[in-house]
This record gives structure tokens, sequence and C-alpha cells, in this order.
């Protein structure tokens, strides 16, 4: 497996397999007509827009395999005073879950960050239903902190934790006390 940084050429591919990865963990989360519908062409825009004019805080990552797009995550480095870092997005092909792409993925981004903005916190927000999430982000040392409401884009309210690390070596250190564990 291959990890690169992506580019405006990636988007496509990026909301194809954000759009593929919602429809699949978010059904019963967020509206059926939404995901049935509407998903790819937001992520789309979304990615389109991400990609075209990155901010100079945003890092996304791909990670692949011959060519083929595995998984993605996309970081917003300092992006809250309160808690720092935002980790925007991370998906993973459903065919390859369990083979440590999440992992590494935030392995190499953990890398940028202690770069950049190493004094930032990190966290992210996962929807609670997402119970495969909530037990990965646990499982690599996420820190629960609260549990409020996203405004999904569908219109749907749902509730989601917030996890947190207090830096990125708090990260760092977590995945790989994981990845000798296994």
């Amino acid at each position: 497996m291959e990890i690169r940084v992506a580019e405006y050429k990636d988007y496509e591919r990026i909301a194809q397999l954000h759009a593929d990865s919602w429809k699949k963990y978010y059904r019963g989360i967020l509206a059926d007509e939404y995901l049935d519908n509407d998903v790819l062409d937001d992520r789309s825009v979304i990615w389109q827009t991400r990609l075209i004019n990155p901010p100079f805080n945003q890092h996304v990552l791909l990670i692949e395999e011959g060519g083929l797009l595995i998984g993605f995550v996309c970081a917003f480095g300092n992006h809250s005073f309160e808690r720092g870092t935002f980790i925007d997005a991370l998906h993973v092909d459903s065919n390859f879950h369990g083979r440590g792409a999440g992992k590494r993925l935030l392995a190499e981004l953990t890398d940028w960050l202690q770069h950049y903005f190493s004094d930032s916190g990190l966290y992210l927000e996962v929807m609670s239903a997402n119970t495969q999430a909530v037990d990965f982000y646990q499982s690599i040392g996420g820190k629960e902190e609260l549990e409020q409401v996203w405004n999904a884009p569908c219109g749907s309210k749902v509730n989601e934790k917030v996890y947190s690390w207090a830096s990125p070596s708090d990260l760092a250190s977590k995945t790989k006390q994981v990845e000798l564990s296994q």
C-alpha cells in the first residue's frame, strides 16, 4: 500500500469512496432519500472545492494499492482554538477493513502534524450510532469529550461524539501501540 498527498485530479475517486462509505455505514442514520439520490453529488462538490485551492492548513492523504483507492484522511491543522487540529474525514473501503489502512493513514498524518502543528491537540467527530468507527477511535486512544448534535446535510439531526488526543505525538504513539499488539 502506498500513501500520497491528494491532488485535484483525485476528487472524483475520493468523493465516490466517501459517498459509498456513507451509504454503507450511515444507512438508518442519515435520510435514505439523501443517501440514494444526493450523497455523491454533495461529496463531489465538497471534494472538488477542497482540492481546487486548498487552504494552507488542509492535508489530504490517500492510500492506494495498485492504483486502487483504498482510503483517505483529511485534516485541518489548528482548526479550533480550544481543541486544535480537526480530523474531518477518515474513510477506508470496506473491502480493506482490518488491514491497517486507517492506522497507516493516521500515522502518516501525524508525521505532517508533528512538523507543522506539533503543539496542537487533535479531535474528530463521529456519529454515535456508527459503532464500528467509535470502537476504532477508542482502540487508538481517543478520549470521548462530549456528545453533541450534528445538523447533517440531509436535514437530519444526528448525535455525534467528539474524540480527542492531546497532541499528534499522542495519537502517533497510540497507533503504534495498537500495531505492535496485533
